[in-house]
């Protein structure tokens, strides 16, 4: 018998080692699949930080002229509507207290706009409500009070109606200062005056509550708007679908800081 080739010494045989490519092919993609489910779940977990939308200041101003409200259209339920006045009594007390809650409404809103410092976001945020955009038009059009109606609607910071309703509110409080005023120190005004004060006065009144109704309403349509307006910051993605215009101000704004030399 001729003996057979020699065993190779150079090579591994297969098993030689105790693993063999299959079972070394199914461990490296075992693996590669943990790390792609663990880059998958750190990026998961990567929080974006949130806009900030209200400034302290600015809701300081909107929870105080929002307390004022609720004690001026309260008492003017009272002082209106014989049950609620003969159910409180106390008729002069309620009168003080509605009149010098008128007469305190505009203070939050002028003590938020004058300070320096503290009335900076404040004041943009009036400019942003006193300038219309061509967007605002098509919001109208297109009855935005309906969020799916203005999908895709390059809105800014505000819409349409948040900026109808601040024009009426800040125009109303003014009108009902001016006629309050006239009601209640009649004497030096002529009765056609008096008499044109009243009529004013309770048809603003009656607009007014259909207007703050609406408005909470709407705040409550909205959760994260309204979590905004304690908490004062709001998600990007919240700024996406509701006021992308607003988003891209932001975003340049803190590239613009980013690319700011230091020092």
């Amino acid at each position: 018998m001729t003996p057979g080739p020699p065993a190779p010494t150079g090579g591994a045989t297969p098993g030689a080692t105790g693993v063999d490519a299959p079972a070394v092919k199914a461990a490296g993609g075992t693996g590669a699949a943990a790390t792609a489910r663990s880059d998958r779940s750190t990026t998961s977990h990567v929080v974006t930080p949130q806009l900030l939308r209200f400034d302290v200041a600015e809701r300081v101003v909107h929870w105080a002229n929002a307390t004022l409200f609720a004690i001026l259209m309260a008492t003017a339920g009272v002082l209106y509507l014989p049950p609620l006045s003969a159910a409180v009594g106390r008729r002069q007390l309620i009168v003080t207290i509605h009149v010098y809650a008128g007469l305190i409404l505009p203070f939050p809103l002028v003590l938020g706009i004058v300070g320096r410092r503290w009335g900076q976001r404040l004041r943009a945020d009036l400019h942003r409500l006193n300038r219309w955009i061509p967007e605002d038009r098509m919001w109208l059009k297109r009855r935005g009070w309906r969020p799916e109606r203005v999908r895709g609607l390059k809105q800014g910071k505000f819409n349409a109606g948040q900026k109808l309703n601040a024009a009426f509110t800040g125009g109303a409080m003014l009108l009902m200062l001016a006629t309050g005023s006239i009601m209640h120190w009649y004497k030096p005004w002529p009765l056609s005056w008096r008499t044109g004060s009243t009529f004013v006065h309770d048809w603003v009144a009656i607009a007014l509550f259909f207007t703050i109704t609406g408005h909470i309403l709407f705040a409550f349509s909205d959760r994260e708007s309204l979590d905004s307006m304690w908490s004062g910051n709001i998600s990007r993605a919240w700024a996406k679908r509701r006021a992308p215009k607003w988003l891209d101000e932001e975003l340049g704004r803190e590239k613009a800081g980013r690319d700011a030399p230091s020092g």
